[in-house]
């Protein structure tokens, strides 16, 4: 864990530390600085104190003065790194409910996702609506990308419009022709079951999917569809002996995207955050107890978050970064448990 801090609270990490059997159980230490990073001994847990919170806070119970502290903690971090003083950024699951009762500061933000992006816009002096992003759920077998996040289904069926579905085409070539090498095949779902049958179950794809792909297409975008959804998924899915059709879904809605990603292994599945442009955001999954962030300076990759972060400190060279990695691994293993370690592992493994 060399080059390793957390940035959190020290009486909250030594608890969690004194919970945890051996060999998972490690000391803790306070630090002044970023800097101590690299007086630590072996298997110690660093700690920057970046915010306050009471003693023994219950665990189990959703807590305004938690959300703040994780936010508090979040925001320290991504600020260091995009400063540059450490080279990326590891954070524990975050509760929305806890955040969103955490005060005026933060009950804005949704999740960590949209702090992450408020940051790397503030820091870039650019406003939010230059940097839209979209949320990628990906395990090894599946890649499915959202038209719209956190949204009620009512409001998210009107989310679903030529500007948002072009908008969201373009976003995915951009980041997965930087992470394939090569222009991504996008398979489009309809939003309508059997992809509205020729306009008997709806029109939306007629007259909003559609003249988005072939917006897409004339932009020399590989998109395709609009196909029916309950089928698509798997001409999109990695298996064994069949190669899969697509290299992404394009799902109009939260839950059509991610049911078949989670059915195939909520365990195996991240969650990236594609358009940023000062961060590419990769959560474990989409729930509570999902496994880090990972923020790097340049190009920057992030997991999800909580009341710590884990931040390590140096430059950002690619030695670094593959350092970097395994010591995500390691951190996540003493710090959470065997099942988010699976799921850190996971991220690496991601093309």
């Amino acid at each position: 864990m060399a080059g390793c801090v957390v940035v959190g609270d020290v009486a909250t990490l030594r608890r969690a530390s004194q919970l945890t059997a051996a060999p998972l159980a490690l000391p803790v230490a306070l630090l002044d600085s970023l800097a101590d990073a690299s007086a630590l001994p072996p298997r110690c847990i660093g700690v920057l104190q970046k915010c306050e919170l009471p003693a023994h806070i219950p665990y189990g119970v959703v807590s305004g003065l938690a959300g703040k502290a994780a936010a508090e903690c979040i925001v320290w971090a991504a600020r260091a790194v995009l400063r540059g003083e450490a080279a990326g950024m590891v954070t524990a699951p975050i509760h929305k409910e806890a955040l969103a009762a955490a005060g005026p500061m933060f009950d804005r933000y949704p999740g960590h996702t949209e702090l992450l992006q408020a940051e790397a816009v503030a820091f870039m002096g650019r406003p939010m609506a230059d940097v839209p992003v979209r949320m990628m759920l990906a395990n090894d077998e599946l890649r499915t990308v959202l038209v719209s996040i956190h949204l009620s289904l009512r409001d998210a069926i009107a989310a679903v419009t030529f500007e948002q579905l072009l908008q969201t085409l373009r976003i995915t070539h951009r980041a997965l022709s930087a992470s394939l090498g090569r222009a991504p095949r996008m398979a489009v779902a309809g939003l309508n079951p059997h992809a509205g049958e020729g306009g008997l179950f709806g029109s939306e794809e007629q007259t909003i999917i559609a003249p988005a792909i072939a917006a897409a297409r004339a932009e020399g975008l590989d998109a395709s569809g609009p196909f029916a959804p309950d089928t698509v998924f798997m001409r999109a899915r990695h298996a064994p002996g069949k190669p899969r059709e697509f290299d992404v879904v394009i799902a109009m809605y939260h839950d059509q995207g991610l049911i078949p990603v989670k059915y195939l292994g909520v365990e195996q599945g991240v969650n990236v955050t594609l358009g940023l442009i000062a961060t590419v955001a990769v959560s474990v999954d989409d729930k509570v107890r999902r496994g880090g962030n990972y923020l790097r300076r340049l190009s920057r990759i992030s997991r999800s978050s909580s009341t710590s972060s884990a931040v390590a400190a140096g430059t950002a060279s690619a030695g670094g970064v593959l350092r970097f990695r395994r010591l995500t691994c390691l951190i996540m293993r003493k710090m959470m448990n065997a099942r988010i370690a699976k799921l850190t592992a996971t991220v690496m493994k991601l093309p």
